[in-house]
């Protein structure tokens, strides 16, 4: 069985994919040092290996079944590429391993509800990463929603306005792949996808249109989703990998009957607009929230560990867990389905 709750000793952790987000979970868990150490990494490209083996100190290993078993970890990072999350999550489920998975959880929606259902008969944790929501920016427009500031929302808008030149997807042969990777919404725009949902959903049902402009790959590198809320707003996420030079643009922007806020930079890192009817001492904390970022990733991976942490010591619930995660993914399998077939696709889906 696995060990639950871990009181009695630092939270083991074992990094699987060690690739270009691997950085972030490595540097995150060096902030928890107190709670929890990265007791080994994992990846089947011997040059990755060996430069994280490097970086980090701990063992190293070229397959998940050789980490788990010669590693005494307790959590399983998942930071592959996102067609093995499923069923690497069912093999470290199975052999009573918490479970971590970067976005998205999965590339198919029946291979994400196989994830949580390994990991709840296994009676082990199941997290999926969304650390945007855990940005300052992000939590004080949550905070201001769930105060009733804004009153009706009318009308919510996402940007992801990143480029990702041919040369990305030439270095790894599974971006851009339809079972590896999908395209600029699965992959790219999966946490924008889901802040939306979070911030202002259900959504009750979506109408897409995806493009192939200018990458030689499977999916799309450009897209627009239309949305209705469930509350009767309207929504829309427009998303390309195609800006000319650089970055240009990750916001958010939500329209209500009291109040218009916008945050955006290149990775909702910046409060540009906020303006309510009412004054509120929240105001004041908006000066301050705003940051500087050298990554679309931004620095909401270590709040996010805090939770996991916390969580895996039994004085926390986890933020996103497997169900939360499959909230967002079953978002954006209705946008895909919608495109494919050119007509609207309500939520929950039915298959």
């Amino acid at each position: 069985m696995p060990q639950f709750p871990i009181l009695d000793r630092k939270v083991r952790v074992a990094l699987v994919g060690c690739g270009r987000i691997s950085k972030n979970h490595v540097e995150a868990l060096a902030r928890h040092q107190e709670r929890a150490e990265l007791v080994a990494v994992c990846d089947n490209r011997p040059e990755a290996l060996a430069a994280a083996v490097a970086q980090t100190g701990v063992p190293g290993f070229e397959s998940l079944d050789a980490l788990l078993a010669g590693s005494n970890a307790d959590l399983i990072v998942l930071a592959t590429p996102s067609g093995l999350h499923a069923q690497q999550a069912i093999t470290a489920a199975r052999a009573g391993r918490h479970v971590l998975s970067e976005k998205p959880m999965a590339t198919k929606f029946e291979e994400g509800q196989a994830m949580v259902r390994a990991c709840r008969e296994a009676d082990v944790k199941l997290f999926v990463v969304k650390q945007n929501r855990l940005n300052a920016t992000v939590q004080l427009v949550k905070k201001a929603l769930d105060e009733g500031r804004f009153g009706r929302i009318f009308m919510s808008t996402v940007n992801v306005f990143w480029t990702r030149p041919q040369s990305y997807y030439d270095a790894a042969r599974w971006r851009g792949r339809w079972d590896m990777d999908g395209g600029a919404f699965m992959n790219q725009a999966s946490h924008y996808v889901d802040l939306l949902d979070w911030l202002v959903g259900p959504v009750d049902n979506v109408h897409a249109y995806t493009a192939t402009l200018d990458r030689d790959i499977e999916a799309e590198d450009t897209g627009v989703l239309s949305l209705r809320l469930r509350h009767g707003g309207l929504a829309s996420i427009n998303v390309t990998m195609l800006t000319y030079p650089q970055n240009l643009e990750g916001s958010i922007t939500i329209l209500g009957e009291k109040g218009t806020v916008k945050i955006g930079g290149t990775a909702v890192n910046k409060i540009e607009h906020w303006t309510f009817d009412t004054p509120h001492p929240d105001d004041e904390l908006v000066k301050n929230a705003s940051y500087e970022t050298t990554s679309v990733y931004g620095f909401g991976h270590a709040a996010y560990y805090d939770n996991v942490i916390q969580t895996l010591r039994g004085e926390a619930h986890a933020q996103v867990d497997g169900y939360e995660g499959l909230r967002s993914l079953e978002l954006l399998i209705a946008a895909y389905r919608s495109a494919r077939d050119g007509q609207r696709v309500g939520l929950p889906l039915v298959f």
